[in-house]
């Protein structure tokens, strides 16, 4: 029987994550502080032997403005809110010139450095920051940007992106067909429990308190075995979620729980797919990568233990 597998995945955003909602202006020593844990967290997981997959923006693949509209898709998402349009803050010069004057929407520096560390992959969070269950986009304009994600990585760092996860978790079955066409051969989806069936607000207050408890079936997952159709659809398990100083009390419970979590899934020979993305490490950054090296130390003992084995996204495919 295969041993179990940890796996790893970033969604790699910085303003683009949310740029409807952040007012940059307040956020920028937020995202300065991301910037700086991104090689904090890379000599950690080069010091663990941690495969991961970061998925990627595109458009913080773009060396300078020329460079990123020149790779803007002409068809672009016509949401019903305009605001998810991101493209918008290109037109209206809120993005820089470049990584230096604009750090804030630029990263080729970090994801250069993402490459050059062992066993990291540099994934899709798709071009824009694309919103596939939003109203009023259509699967074509989602193709045009994964089109456009593919051809910048490609033109910059020579890379073809295989592994692919939708921004804000909108995952959208119908939308697979696209992305096997343009390259893609692994997708991140949602843990199968209840609580993740649904955007209303008692889901998230339960996806809350399953971080200190368990209120649903354990989420491992058996160690994929073949790859149907060329194609690998791969679970999230547990979303790392950030040291908050109100729930300073309750922290090492959430951290017990992943380490549980891990832990079960060494012995029985199941996956465990942990995710977060590199700003939740915006604030309190020397706590959490406390934290962080807590759990990459006990899968290092569940390594030595049980065999339990590190992989990227597309390393669960190859």
């Amino acid at each position: 029987m295969e041993n179990g597998k940890f796996i790893i995945s970033l969604d790699f955003e910085l303003h683009w994550g949310a740029a409807e909602k952040w007012d940059l202006k307040l956020k920028k020593g937020y995202f300065d502080t991301t910037r700086e844990s991104i090689p904090k967290v890379l000599l950690l997981f080069e010091k663990y032997n941690i495969h991961a997959t970061w998925a990627t923006v595109g458009f913080l693949f773009a060396k300078n403005k020329k460079q990123l509209l020149e790779f803007c898709p002409v068809v672009r998402p016509t949401y019903q809110n305009g605001l998810l349009s991101y493209y918008s803050l290109i037109e209206n010069d809120e993005v820089g010139e470049n990584e230096i004057d604009d750090p804030y929407h630029y990263a080729p520096s970090l994801i250069a450095l993402i490459l050059k560390t062992p066993n990291q992959e540099v994934g899709t969070h798709t071009f824009s920051h694309y919103y596939c269950n939003e109203k009023g986009q259509n699967k074509h304009q989602f193709e045009a940007d994964l089109i456009a994600a593919q051809c910048l990585a490609k033109e910059n760092f020579n890379i073809e992106l295989k592994s692919l996860v939708f921004p804000r978790n909108q995952f959208n079955a119908d939308y697979i067909d696209v992305a096997k066409r343009n390259g893609i051969k692994v997708v991140r989806t949602n843990p199968d429990v209840w609580f993740w069936k649904s955007t209303a607000d008692i889901m998230s207050l339960a996806r809350g308190l399953d971080t200190l408890i368990q209120i649903s079936k354990k989420l491992v997952f058996s160690v994929p075995h073949q790859i149907h159709d060329d194609f690998l659809l791969l679970p999230a398990s547990r979303f790392f979620r950030p040291y908050r100083e109100k729930e300073k009390l309750i922290q090492r419970l959430k951290i017990q729980r992943i380490i549980n979590e891990m832990t079960f899934a060494a012995k029985h020979n199941k996956a465990y797919h942990l995710w977060w993305h590199p700003h939740n490490f915006g604030y309190f950054l020397d706590d959490n990568m406390f934290y962080l090296e807590i759990i990459l130390n006990h899968y290092q003992k569940l390594n030595a233990k049980y065999g339990f084995v590190s992989s990227s996204m597309s390393g669960l495919y190859l």
